[in-house]
């Protein structure tokens, strides 16, 4: 990477932290007050495991990866270790104190949404040439998207997702360019390791965004097909890798006692819209919020011209697609891998999230837009927030709201998510 994408990434990482701490220090959050976040699974599991973790790696546990006897009256140890403790940022837990495992937490939520960050503006940068601070700039905005900050900081393992996302659409790059192969199964891995769930949504996104590449380029038959063969086996390579963590984790799920049966039912349409603009917050609704210069530029994409007719239609439709894939059924279980999950049912939405991102950097590396195409993308944006007025999950303060990503108010109470 040149020494402007080096900064680009350093840029992102340091503003996504920066913004992520700033904001629970202003809401007088731990570690910064005296608001506790250990409510809910984050308390009742997510640190215990942590600690767990930690006593494993120090060698003071009683027990071993096989069994917890720590939880309740024992419990088996390895699935939980898969689901929640898979990521190699867990393995930070070892470095300080026990009694600080709420603090190494939190510290581990903010690493892996700098990563997130600097990760998508490696993508960005790989995708289009342009601006480094720009890329930068919608890389924080994609790692503080209101999905990170209403769900996925208080389920830290959901956050290797939000990291997987351009790791693998890079990997995607690669398998068209015909290059690094080894690396790319070895990514594929380690994002399936670190947590299978959001991997496999993130694997998803990144064959919608190889598709979609392939489509615009427009290779020879020939070599569409070669890059289609080297992505699926540099994928199913990765996963196989993976297999004996997964698979174990799959089968302890299977034999694990049955959760509710529940059906997907989506939200209006008018909360969808809702959630795009800063502050909303609403219980079981997708936090599709990236930022409003973000979105805006995302909205000017079909109208910039000096962006080529195919790129403007293809991210324009890829976009929209996604986007009303959370609220149909059937691609709703497609998403989950075919189980509505207990708890929010639109933990897919970083990955539309990081579509609109993808989308707002292809305008704006064309050329920053004009009045020819922001008139327009204000017209619609007018629009979104008039169909959004009658949603219940708009704050005061989204209309006045702007610029970086905020927390959306009611994020400090987390509701009960479990995997699917």
């Amino acid at each position: 990477m040149s020494r402007p994408g080096r900064a680009a990434c350093l840029l992102a990482a340091a503003l996504a932290a920066a913004a992520f701490c700033a904001g629970d220090a202003l809401a007088r959050s731990y570690p910064f007050g005296p608001r506790t976040r250990n409510v809910n699974d984050l308390g009742n599991q997510f640190v215990p495991f942590h600690a767990h973790l930690w006593d494993l790696l120090h060698g003071r546990a009683e027990d071993g990866l096989l069994v917890n006897w720590q939880s309740g009256y024992g419990a088996s140890f390895l699935p939980d270790l898969g689901t929640y403790l898979g990521s190699p940022f867990a393995l930070l837990i070892a470095l300080f104190p026990r009694d600080e495992t709420d603090l190494a937490v939190y510290l581990i939520t903010v690493l892996k949404i700098a990563c997130a960050a600097a990760a998508m503006t490696g993508l960005l940068l790989a995708c289009r040439p342009g601006r480094w601070w720009a890329a930068g700039l919608l890389g924080a905005s994609y790692a503080l998207c209101g999905w990170t900050l209403a769900d996925a900081d208080y389920n830290p393992m959901w956050l290797d997702g939000l990291i997987a996302l351009p790791l693998l659409c890079l990997v995607g790059e690669w398998a068209r360019t015909g290059r690094r192969f080894v690396p790319g199964v070895l990514v594929v891995a380690l994002a399936w390791t670190a947590n299978f769930y959001t991997a496999y949504m993130a694997t998803l996104g990144a064959a919608l965004v190889l598709l979609l590449r392939l489509l615009l380029i427009r290779p020879p038959r020939r070599q569409a097909l070669a890059t289609a063969g080297r992505a699926a086996l540099t994928t199913a390579l990765g996963v196989g890798l993976a297999a004996p963590l997964v698979l174990t984790v799959y089968f302890g799920t299977r034999h694990a006692y049955p959760g509710r049966a529940r059906a997907f039912t989506p939200v209006p349409a008018e909360d969808v819209l809702a959630r795009l603009l800063p502050t909303a917050y609403g219980w079981g609704s997708p936090a599709l919020y990236v930022g409003t210069t973000a979105l805006l530029l995302a909205l000017a994409l079909p109208f910039h011209r000096a962006v080529p007719g195919r790129v403007r239609a293809g991210w324009t439709a890829l976009v929209l697609l996604a986007v009303l894939s959370l609220q149909w059924a059937p691609t709703h279980l497609v998403w989950h891998a075919f189980a509505t999950p207990q708890g929010s049912p639109y933990r897919q939405t970083f990955v539309v999230c990081g579509l609109l991102v993808i989308a707002a950097w292809h305008t704006l590396s064309y050329g920053p837009p004009g009045p020819r195409a922001l008139v327009p993308a204000a017209g619609l944006f007018a629009l979104i927030t008039a169909l959004a007025g009658r949603s219940t999950v708009l704050r005061p303060l989204t209309w006045p709201g702007s610029g970086p990503a905020q927390r959306p108010r009611g994020a400090g109470h987390p509701h009960h998510d479990v995997p699917a």
